[in-house]
């Protein structure tokens, strides 16, 4: 049998990796840095990615695929975009190894050595630009709605599996608009997508708003983002979507003809979602039994287990549950019979709730013999005997009540770790536990990096509704310009 997991209580940052590990979700890749995504993982990674798919296609958009290298030369040409990566990229200096004098081992060939350096992937804004420059002449060839999946490449010194990796899975849109307001309207519509995904689907409930100055996107007008509370009242950023304005146009010369003969630059967004979604799902809803999936993104959605003894017939249990499973196929609903004969069925509960299946349907000969099954839900670990000829009823449900539960648990906790402050003391005060904290700021970078400095506490939002009635900045006890949400951060 696999061992448990780490207490959450007992060491927070273990029993996440353990539930990675462990749930089969991930594993470690030999590059340090890097992460092998597992089957189970990906499979949960595929059903989020169908989702935002899905929602992307029906608002226009189409998906195509851009080079994974860029040259260097293309990142210099938008000086605010590239300071902000320069530190995380990849680059590719030789083109390619050859054998060594001695013939035991590969080594560079130093002749190879490119013109120019090569630059793997950290976001693809320069090298979309650079083809809509080829792409964009007119009016009439606005917008473009263009959506790329892929992976991109960020050298981070401190990784975390899924959180933080130097390679990770992502979506990346990249429109371009006639209009400001075109671009503007673009970029909060993805914002409510990714809301709305994230909180139907993952069962997570989110903040949104703008973000400050320095936390912007590099290179960004306005970047807008979704905010989520961990389990251990840390914020993570879980989706961001910008309006970048004419920067990147200007920077590739991306002009066009508008309606009335005149010359303009073109507007544009960019906006993504990231592999760490999987992450935000293990730490919003797991515990010390490990995962608790939302119905609506769990690859297997009911696990079927025989229990096994010595009154077991495998023909008589398949016949018995021959019509449950005709009506779990007719309501698509993912189903999976676990009828290993090499594991118990103590270490298939055991496994099962450690992938956070949501429903268990478990059938001895006893239960045959009572025309019953025995239902477990994960989201609460509660049994209860169910007639068999109504169980595909019962199990649909049971689906929509888990999924609204979990949301409803993880909206009560947010809100019960969301602390309004009026001044600093208070503030670090309630920062020693944790949690959203609401103040007002005052607007001045100064006070943000103040606070930042002091607390290691960062501006996760500024919510698009705003209530500064005599409100004050929380380090300055200046004027508020902004309602601000503060909390340390992933």
């Amino acid at each position: 049998m696999k061992e448990g997991i780490t207490p959450k209580s007992q060491d927070y940052n273990k029993w996440y990796t353990d539930i990675i590990t462990k749930a089969e979700l991930a594993d470690y890749g030999p590059v340090k840095g890097t992460m092998v995504i597992r089957p189970y993982g990906f499979e949960i990674w595929d059903r989020l990615k169908n989702s935002f798919d899905k929602r992307f296609k029906e608002t226009g958009h189409v998906n195509a695929y851009f080079p994974l290298f860029i040259p260097k030369s293309f990142l210099a040409k938008e000086a605010e975009h590239v300071e902000g990566f320069a530190k995380e990229c990849a680059v590719v200096t030789h083109s390619r190894l050859k054998t060594n004098e001695a013939g035991d081992d590969l080594v560079v060939d130093l002749d190879s050595r490119l013109q120019e350096e090569i630059i793997v992937r950290p976001t693809s804004e320069t090298v979309i630009w650079s083809m809509y420059k080829k792409w964009v002449h007119s009016y009439r060839d606005l917008p473009i709605l263009m959506n790329q999946w892929a992976n991109v490449v960020r050298w981070e010194m401190r990784t975390r599996l899924f959180l933080r990796t130097s390679e990770f899975l992502w979506q990346e849109g990249h429109t371009a608009h006639e209009t400001e307001n075109e671009a503007l309207e673009e970029a909060k519509k993805m914002l409510d997508i990714y809301q709305e995904v994230v909180q139907d689907k993952m069962a997570i409930p989110v903040l949104t708003g703008t973000k400050s100055e320095s936390e912007k996107f590099a290179g960004a007008e306005e970047t807008y983002c979704i905010e989520a509370m961990m389990g251990d009242k840390k914020a993570l950023q879980a989706g961001t979507s910008h309006y970048l304005g004419q920067n990147f146009s200007k920077a590739f010369d991306v002009r066009f003809q508008t309606k009335d003969n005149k010359e303009d630059f073109v507007y544009a967004t960019s906006w993504g979602v990231s592999t760490r979604l999987i992450g935000a799902l293990i730490m919003v809803h797991g515990d010390d039994k490990g995962l608790r999936l939302p119905p609506n993104i769990a690859p297997i959605q009911v696990v079927i287990i025989p229990v096994i003894n010595k009154q077991y017939n495998e023909d008589e249990f398949q016949s018995y549950i021959l019509e449950l499973i005709t009506e779990l196929k007719a309501k698509k609903i993912r189903y999976y019979i676990d009828n290993r004969e090499q594991y118990t069925v103590g270490y298939k509960f055991n496994e099962w709730e450690m992938k956070g299946v949501p429903i268990r349907l478990e059938v001895g000969p006893r239960d045959i013999a009572n025309n019953q099954a025995v239902i477990a839900r994960r989201d609460t670990n509660e049994k209860e005997n169910i007639d068999i000829s109504k169980s595909s009823h019962i199990v649909s449900n049971y689906l929509v009540e888990i999924q609204a539960n979990l949301f409803k648990q993880a909206k009560q906790f947010m809100d019960n770790n969301t602390f309004d402050v009026s001044d600093y003391v208070e503030f670090k005060s309630k920062l020693q536990n944790g949690g959203f904290l609401r103040c007002g700021w005052d607007g001045s970078i100064e006070t943000e990096n103040k606070i930042k400095e002091e607390t290691k506490a960062t501006i996760r939002c500024i919510p698009f509704k705003q209530n500064l009635s005599g409100m004050k900045c929380i380090y300055s006890g200046k004027p508020a310009k902004f309602e601000v949400i503060f909390s340390k951060a992933y």
